[in-house]
């Protein structure tokens, strides 16, 4: 394989970290805050404030906003890995090692660290991904509107809750 594109994979896979990151911290940070800060914040009326209010008025819609990001970004980073690795090793065995590589990163860079970071940040942190988050959302509309969807209509049929988040967000 061309240096070169090693080089292209391996940058991929840390931007695609960083998205995870800001995916996981994003969760935590928002999920964490209490509605009636989210409201007074909004009241302020600054963008992102009222932005986070929008948000956090789906809740559902939000966590599959964030969930959809966050496992194609992860996705991606397992399947480049795998590219890379099945140049030097061989398919079964590149199979095995980026999974439990790729694993391994993320949990610690893509998901415990960002939900940490997120949880002792809250504040800051959800006001300053809500913008983000918000775009993100809109750019993956037909997948997060499948998703939403869907999952509402399996949770209803399942005799759940639709309003699954409803515990954590009052």
């Amino acid at each position: 394989m061309d240096l070169t594109l090693v080089a292209l994979g391996i940058c991929s896979v840390v931007a695609l970290l960083v998205l995870s990151a800001f995916f996981s911290s994003a969760e935590t940070a928002i999920f964490s805050l209490p509605v009636a800060w989210v409201d007074d914040q909004a009241r302020t009326g600054q963008r992102r404030a009222t932005t986070l209010k929008h948000l956090r008025d789906d809740p559902h819609r939000l966590l599959v906003t964030l969930l959809v990001g966050n496992n194609l970004v992860n996705v991606a980073i397992s399947s480049i890995v795998t590219v890379l690795l099945v140049e030097y090793l061989s398919a079964g065995i590149a199979v095995t090692v980026a999974t439990l590589l790729v694993a391994g990163v993320i949990l610690v860079f893509g998901e415990i660290v960002p939900k940490s970071y997120g949880l002792g940040n809250a504040e800051g942190w959800s006001l300053r991904v809500a913008v983000p988050v918000s775009l993100v959302e809109r750019a993956l509309s037909p997948l997060v509107g499948l998703f939403d969807a869907l999952t509402r209509w399996l949770a209803a049929r399942l005799g759940g809750t639709v309003d699954i988040e409803a515990p954590y967000v009052e």
